[in-house]
């Protein structure tokens, strides 16, 4: 059985400068980000993305995480505690972030983007989703080091099992780092691989909508539920569980419309 390390969230020092560990972990996703998106633009040329093109993106993205990703933990999961602490909702470098609020604002964001640069919304979308789930990684382990939204307790004697002591001194399941595995590392290779060649327009889109939806669901079995808009659970699965039918849903729809275009189109 492990013990949670307790990590010091402030990551380092600087006069009073407080650089914390959380927000040193979007700093890791963005470079990330900009890396990858150079090395996916040279190795699909014929998609016409330039780096200085990928430097917008990132402007665009981040303000649609932050954003985005801030009203939705405050709508979608604590609307109750930041109704009666509104000056929260501004402390972002305490953690709180909704992936389904930053994934709606960044969908919106790269709306904004295509629009001001002539770029289609899902030629956007398919060039960025595998780029998204490293930085979804560099989340889940900045939450792990938090030391928050930890795991249901484990059944059995399991050699990762781990204890939060703030928590209680029940071993659970370290569902930081599974979604981290799942949602960042797994999904990652998945639409790196799957978009390595030309692919119908919106199937990469879509296949990170499935791929997303599907490994976030079974990571909720193993996460202790966060209250939410639906309940901490309503018929037996978690509001976060609840968000990910619609976009599992819709990548399948889009899924199916891009390869039936591709048909009508061969």
């Amino acid at each position: 059985m492990l013990i949670h390390p307790q990590f010091d969230p402030i990551a380092l020092t600087l006069g009073p400068l407080h650089i914390r560990w959380y927000g040193l972990m979007y700093l890791v996703s963005f470079i990330l980000f900009v890396v990858l998106g150079r090395i996916h633009a040279r190795r699909r040329p014929e998609l016409g993305w330039h780096p200085q093109a990928i430097d917008d993106l990132l402007f665009y993205g981040v303000l649609g995480v932050i954003i985005g990703g801030r009203l939705g933990e405050v709508v979608f999961f604590q609307p109750g505690y930041y109704l009666s602490n509104p000056a929260e909702i501004l402390a972002v470098w305490k953690g709180g972030m909704s992936f389904h609020g930053g994934f709606l604002g960044v969908l919106a964001a790269m709306w904004l983007y295509g629009r001001k640069h002539g770029k289609g919304f899902w030629q956007v979308t398919d060039f960025i989703a595998p780029l998204v789930p490293t930085g979804l990684a560099a989340g889940r382990i900045g939450n792990f080091i938090n030391g928050e939204l930890w795991g249901r307790p484990m059944d059995g004697d399991w050699p990762w099992a781990m204890v939060y002591p703030w928590v209680d001194a029940l071993p659970r399941h370290p569902s930081q780092l599974y979604q981290a595995s799942g949602e960042g590392l797994v999904l990652f290779a998945i639409l790196w691989i799957y978009s390595a060649r030309p692919r119908p327009l919106r199937a990469v889109s879509a296949v990170f909508l499935v791929g997303y939806g599907c490994l976030r669901f079974l990571a909720e079995f193993f996460r202790t539920p966060d209250p939410g808009i639906f309940g901490t659970l309503s018929f037996g699965i978690s509001t976060a569980q609840w968000l990910c039918l619609p976009m599992i849903a819709a990548g399948i729809g889009l899924l199916a419309h891009s390869r039936s275009a591709q048909s009508g189109h061969s």
